[in-house]
């Protein structure tokens, strides 16, 4: 409040200085210009010329000039209320282009005023504004010659200087406005006069020390940069945290190509002014049936009938690249905080509704994509909502985090089915659905009202799990359609690098979701294949024929 109030008291008194320096000059120009007139009459005049000074006409044209000059430099003294109220308003527009010379703003003040401006003029008031401390000057040179430039402007100031402007420029107004009238007005029309002057006065008065008062103070400012620096240091990576991203840093450097945002070669060509792009590039694929002009498929490589399809399809252009060259990617052991042995990929044929989780062991990460009703036509067989609201998962995991993929009218019954299996939500996943060019899908299979063209896998936790790798992954996947219901492949990696080394899990999975140290469970995997001898022992045990997709005889379900 301080600060503020200093700052009004500052600005008024410079004001007020200002003010009396110019009555100041204007005085001591009149007296002046007073002075030589009253001294050179005609006699004076004939006087000098017979004596040898210069002749009555030279000192006619010497008083003239004089005159000529004194107006000229009156002109300058004399402040345009209009013209000042004018540009005020031009260095206050937002869209204004900082910085700006004097000669521009005296083009542009031309041109709103509809009249001459001078040059001189501008620069009085530019200077007298940054005595004001309303903007910052620079003298700079332009097409040789000296002008000012218009570096910084105080827009919180000058807009409460634009104010009292304009309601200083009204009172002026209905002073000039028709003497004569003024003149036959009653006493009590002055009297109104006056107090609505008073209360503009007053207003404008009151607008100046809002704006003032709604100015940061020196300490806000303080403050406030104080703050900026604590985000600053708090946003960078600690230590720990750097050496966790350099442990699961790919060797070798990335071992995928980048995508040409152009698409083909030859637009990239077209646009890339023959500069040579070491990117990936896709080429048509034009068959007899192919017709350009309807242009590209919506689905492209997902399109079900590309042998009849008559929209344009693509491939991977590999023209130019070198097919014997493989990077070579130093192998590296990943080990656990745990004593766990990793195994290779291990997988059972089985239906989830009857299998004995029980036989199975406990798991670190489960990752489930389970065939939900949406309630839409799909290629493939379904589950009701009782039956995986029964599925015995609570018995794979005391401690531990699971992945539930989940679409449509399935994101609110999986919720409730990780709270009926004894899981804490505790994250979400997004998957943005990218085509074969790299660009958002617009015509997604699913949805009932719009197309959708992202899913979504729901993070549960159970338990303590311990070990966890935090703040690595970001919660947004963007990665290419394949086919139907096949998810990303770096959920995989996203899932390692936060629970390294440990056991995992996946349900309902298929063929290509088969990975090193996860065991797969699903009614389209090939056959068992197990690997872990306490596994196969316990597995035996409870299935000795090995056929896990009827229901067991003795237990009903």
């Amino acid at each position: 409040m301080s600060d503020a109030w200093e700052e009004i008291q500052a600005i008024k008194s410079k004001r007020n200085s200002l003010r009396e320096r110019l009555e100041k000059r204007k005085k001591e120009r009149q007296d002046i210009l007073g002075s030589s007139l009253g001294t050179s009459s005609p006699v004076n005049c004939l006087e000098n010329s017979v004596g040898g000074a210069p002749s009555p006409v030279g000192a006619l044209k010497d008083e003239t000039k004089s005159k000529a000059e004194a107006a000229v430099s009156d002109d300058l003294l004399k402040v345009n209320p209009e013209l000042e109220k004018e540009l005020l308003k031009t260095l206050n527009e937002v869209t204004l282009q900082i910085p700006i010379t004097s000669t521009d703003l005296v083009g542009t003040l031309k041109t709103s005023l509809d009249r001459y401006v001078s040059h001189e003029a501008i620069s009085n008031l530019l200077q007298k504004f940054e005595t004001q401390k309303l903007i910052h000057l620079k003298d700079v040179v332009k097409d040789g010659k000296s002008v000012l430039e218009v570096v910084f402007v105080e827009h919180s100031k000058l807009n409460a200087v634009v104010n009292e402007a304009t309601g200083e420029l009204k009172v002026v107004s209905e002073k000039e406005e028709n003497p004569k009238r003024k003149r036959d007005v009653s006493p009590a029309k002055d009297d109104e006069d006056e107090e609505k002057r008073k209360k503009e006065k007053k207003d404008s008065k009151t607008t100046d020390i809002f704006s003032l008062l709604a100015m940061p103070s020196t300490k806000e400012k303080e403050s406030k940069k104080v703050g900026e620096e604590i985000l600053d240091l708090l946003s960078k990576p600690t230590a720990k945290e750097r050496s966790l991203a350099e442990r699961f840093r790919s060797q070798g450097g990335a071992q995928v190509m980048e995508f040409c945002p152009h698409g083909t070669k030859a637009e990239c060509q077209r646009n890339a002014s023959n500069k040579q792009c070491k990117k990936l590039h896709f080429k048509k694929i034009i068959q007899k049936h192919t017709d350009e002009s309807l242009g590209d498929c919506s689905f492209l490589n997902t399109c079900f009938h590309m042998d009849t399809c008559k929209y344009v399809h693509y491939e991977v252009d590999r023209a130019g690249q070198s097919k014997d060259v493989i990077p070579t990617v130093q192998s590296r052991t990943l080990s656990s905080t745990e004593s766990t042995t990793l195994y290779p990929p291990q997988w059972v044929q089985c239906d989830l509704r009857y299998l004995d989780m029980t036989a199975l062991g406990k798991f670190a990460v489960i990752m489930a994509d389970p065939p939900w009703d949406i309630h839409m036509e799909l290629p493939y067989g379904t589950m009701s909502d009782d039956e995986m609201r029964q599925l015995g998962i609570p018995q794979l995991q005391d401690d531990g985090l699971i992945f539930l993929w989940v679409t449509g009218r399935a994101m609110e019954l999986g919720r409730e089915c990780l709270k009926l299996w004894g899981y804490e939500r505790v994250d979400e996943i997004i998957w943005v659905k990218t085509n074969q060019l790299q660009r958002i899908i617009r015509t997604g299979r699913t949805g009932h009202w719009l197309n959708h063209g992202k899913e979504h896998c729901l993070v549960g936790m159970k338990g303590s799990p311990q070990n966890l790798n935090r703040g690595l992954d970001s919660d947004v996947i963007v990665a290419e359609v394949r086919a139907t219901s096949h998810k990303p492949d770096e959920i995989y990696g996203m899932i390692e690098r936060l629970s390294p080394g440990t056991r995992k899990i996946e349900l309902f999975g298929r063929p290509h979701n088969i990975q090193p140290n996860w065991i797969t469970l699903g009614n389209q995997v090939d056959g068992i294949r197990l690997v872990d001898p306490l596994l196969i022992e316990n597995f035996k045990k409870r299935y000795p024929d090995g056929n896990c997709m009827a229901p067991p005889s003795n237990t009903a379900h």
